[in-house]
């Protein structure tokens, strides 16, 4: 099993007197949030296309801005988080969320893409800010050994708002979408609404009494790099990869669908729900079989149908190229998890550190998706979804030999 030690935390009482229960429920909010925010830029990708008459490329900036933030913000929300704690760090992530989600108003009103661009980055800063906060948070919360099994059944309640963010995404903004160049209003009340909801989110959170992990003062520091860590190293990699091939195809399933299966927009768009609600399934099924079986292996397993179930894709057509792809969501659904266990295996009074890093290394949703947008552009959709199965080979990898310490 993939264990984080838990020798550098401390509660400040027993274990088994602490009642972690609000602490997980805030973080099961927490991660709905992020999860129905993170997602509804699928929909904002092709929305944007159509407003401002962009390409595949161009489009693609809208995760690009989202996900580029991780590669540069990541390091300073964990130093963030070390000085202010994790209540008062998922406050503020909250609340700079919520600022980013506001600036849609402006950016809507003048019809501007770079101003959305910006707003993105700025939504994008409050949510790396709650996930650096979160995840070792949830790991530390409750017994080492099941760190894996308890991240993942908390990103299962995510999940359902990344199921739910395609199809709010396809009533309330693609449902008033007409073809050709338009006013981006459709987006204006949806986001006014998000902006309340993180605020009314950040104010309950402020109130409630969460378990105060801190580092023990009888702790003694290690020496030398976060990366002399050889799984450290390697999980860095593989967690950019799989991000990045995660975010390319939720990107760009809509309009992969609408060229596949000849339909409209909005429609498509409502198959991404099951791309996302495969993740949703996966993750609490994952959430128990991570509990019996190692989760390299079921990582490897993972990795290998993902690959395949893309490969059958691209190389068929109609509904089965359809299915094939959306199916690699069930698959993903306990690879980040996984991934980012296995990483902080071993590396003890580190984590927080080494936590940054990791989450870092969700700009792979920036590089491979950008990456991905050029290739559909000059290219086809054939090619460009070989980004995705190199990624999902490294992955393969990390399960089978990059996750040792040796």
């Amino acid at each position: 099993m993939a264990q984080i030690p838990l020798s550098s935390t401390y509660s400040g009482a027993d274990s088994g007197q602490q009642n972690y229960v609000p602490a997980l429920a805030a973080l099961g909010v927490l991660y709905f949030m992020m999860g129905l925010i993170t997602c509804l830029n699928d929909t904002l990708v092709p929305f944007f296309k159509n407003s401002f008459s962009l390409t595949y490329t161009q489009s693609a900036l809208v995760q690009f801005y989202f996900f580029f933030t991780y590669g540069i913000v990541s390091i300073p929300a964990g130093s963030l988080v070390e000085k202010f704690g994790y209540k008062r760090s998922m406050v503020l992530g909250f609340l700079v969320a919520a600022s980013g989600t506001f600036l849609f108003f402006p950016a809507s009103i003048m019809h501007h893409y770079n101003l959305f661009l910006a707003a993105l980055f700025v939504l994008a800063i409050g949510i790396v800010i709650l996930q650096v906060a979160a995840n070792p948070y949830i790991s530390i919360l409750g017994p080492a050994q099941t760190a894996s099994s308890r991240l993942t059944l908390i990103q299962g309640i995510g999940s359902l708002g990344t199921t739910i963010a395609p199809l709010l995404g396809s009533w309330l903004i693609l449902d008033s979408a007409a073809p050709g160049p338009q006013t981006s209003d459709a987006v204006r009340l949806p986001y006014l609404g998000i902006t309340a909801l993180l605020v009314l989110i950040a104010t309950i959170v402020s109130r409630l009494r969460l378990p105060d992990l801190r580092s023990r003062p009888d702790q003694v520091k290690e020496t030398g790099s976060v990366f002399g860590f050889r799984n450290l190293k390697f999980g860095v990699i593989a967690l950019f990869c799989y991000v990045g091939a995660e975010v390319s195809i939720g990107s760009f399933l809509t309009n992969y669908i609408v060229d596949i299966l000849a339909v409209s927009e909005k429609l498509a768009n409502s198959f991404v729900a099951f791309y996302w609600g495969g993740m949703l399934v996966g993750r609490f099924l994952g959430a128990g079989l991570l509990k019996f079986l190692r989760p390299s292996l079921v990582l490897a397993i993972c990795a290998l149908c993902a690959f395949l179930l893309i490969l059958i894709s691209i190389n068929t057509g109609g509904y089965l190229a359809v299915w094939t792809m959306i199916a690699v969501g069930l698959f993903n659904s306990v690879m980040f998890a996984t991934i980012f266990s296995l990483s902080l295996s071993g590396v003890e009074s580190y984590a927080t550190k080494a936590s940054g890093w990791l989450s870092t290394a969700i700009v792979g949703g920036a590089v491979v998706s950008f990456a991905q947008g050029w290739l559909i552009d000059h290219y086809s959709w054939g090619i460009a979804f070989i980004l995705p199965l190199i990624c999902y080979s490294y992955v393969l990898f990390f399960g089978l030999s990059g996750h040792k310490q040796m």
